[in-house]
């Protein structure tokens, strides 16, 4: 679940939750969101580790500092040493040995482990704030374009040279050179994401479900959100307009409120399909505890069962033509003008406003030149000739 912060994402995952563990799913609902809130919505202490809710339901609330522990300590005691030898004291070398954005990544590495232990039949992220969660999705390309291109060539040098190195360097730096363990540490990070980014851009057992409200700003989010999740090829299936006032509602306090809510409204189902929307009406009382996610559950999925998948995106597809080829990339409600191509050997750079992917292009393209591009139906349509029909 994502969407912009305030709108109920967390409310609407606990409910999910409770109605995959209803029908017999082994369920975990995690939150990956820096200020969290799942344990406000069930009304119950949670913490970093899973905690028995009801039958077949668990929740946790991802702990950044435990998991920097269990999965970054080699690295993180590496920093610290080395900031000590510069002068500063243990508890400012230990804060800024925690590097900027490490949250996000153990999020990810987070949900990888629950998925390779198979524990449980549903996992269901409470994910941060559309910006944050976005950002993450770029995390597996960003990553290997450093990895491929400069960490893997100076970990071999770092390894091969640090006992000739060593002597010499401790003594005058007053720390040592990276070990074995340090230096294969973020690979292996790496390496995780990377196959997690697989589970992700699987439509048949992953999908984003976006929670909107009727107002302008957070339509206008959630439609970028859902473009920028094509771009990364994550697909979604779902969108839930959330904190609709009832038209049992008729006091005139309310009147221009409800009349621009139901031409928002309006702008959902038109600006979101094909994708269904599901409405959930504005609660006369705050929705905390079981009892109000009893009431949510059931405006949400009746006798539906939440682990099917409501629409299967294609995002990403490649069309051939003749002698021609075409990538087509699902980007909706993105005008041509704001998008930005350029293609470095394998590679296609795609830019959308601060979002940028670069897109490792399959072999039957990587050799052929980009032609043109032109938005049709929400796709970006990009063709490709061979070099010598390009030159002719």
């Amino acid at each position: 679940m994502t969407g912009k912060g305030g709108v109920g994402k967390t409310s609407v995952a606990a409910a999910t939750g409770m109605k995959c563990a209803e029908l017999g799913y082994k369920t975990l609902v995690l939150s990956t969101d820096p200020a969290h809130s799942l344990a406000d919505s069930f009304d119950l202490e949670l913490g970093h580790k899973p905690v028995a809710i009801r039958p077949k339901l668990w929740g946790a609330e991802l702990d950044a500092l435990m998991e920097l522990e269990g999965n970054w300590g080699a690295v993180k005691r590496y920093i610290t040493q080395v900031l000590q030898a510069r002068g500063l004291d243990g508890v400012q070398a230990e804060e800024l040995a925690i590097l900027p954005g490490m949250d996000e990544i153990f999020g990810l590495v987070r949900m990888k482990r629950h998925y390779d232990e198979g524990e449980y039949d549903v996992l269901i992220i409470d994910s941060a704030p559309t910006g944050t969660a976005l950002r993450l999705l770029s995390i597996p390309e960003v990553g290997g374009w450093y990895m491929r291109r400069f960490y893997k060539p100076l970990q071999g040098v770092s390894v091969a040279l640090r006992p000739l190195v060593e002597p010499f360097f401790k003594p005058i730096a007053g720390f040592s050179l990276p070990n074995k363990e340090v230096m294969d540490a973020p690979y292996e990070f790496y390496e995780q994401i990377e196959a997690l980014e697989k589970v992700l851009t699987n439509n048949k057992q992953t999908s984003v479900r976006l929670v909107t409200n009727p107002e302008k700003m957070v339509i206008k989010e959630s439609l970028r959100a859902h473009a920028y999740l094509s771009l990364y090829n994550v697909s979604t299936d779902l969108v839930i307009a959330n904190r609709i006032i009832p038209d049992t509602v008729n006091d005139s306090f309310f009147e221009k409120w409800k009349n621009s809510q139901s031409i928002y409204k309006q702008e959902i189902h038109d600006n979101f399909h094909p994708l269904p929307v599901k409405e959930v009406p504005l609660f006369s009382e705050e929705l905390c505890g079981m009892e109000a996610l009893e009431r949510l559950k059931e405006i949400l999925y009746k006798d539906e069962d939440p682990t099917q998948v409501y629409y299967k995106e294609d995002t990403i597809r490649i069309v051939k033509e003749e002698d021609r080829y075409s990538l087509e990339l699902y980007l909706p409600g993105i005008p041509k003008e704001q998008i930005q191509l350029n293609k470095t050997g394998d590679e296609l750079n795609i830019r959308i406003g601060n979002h940028r992917r670069n897109l490792v292009l399959p072999q039957s393209l990587a050799s052929l030149n980009p032609s043109g591009a032109k938005m049709e139906n929400d796709y970006l349509k990009v063709s490709f000739v061979n070099m010598t029909d390009n030159h002719n």
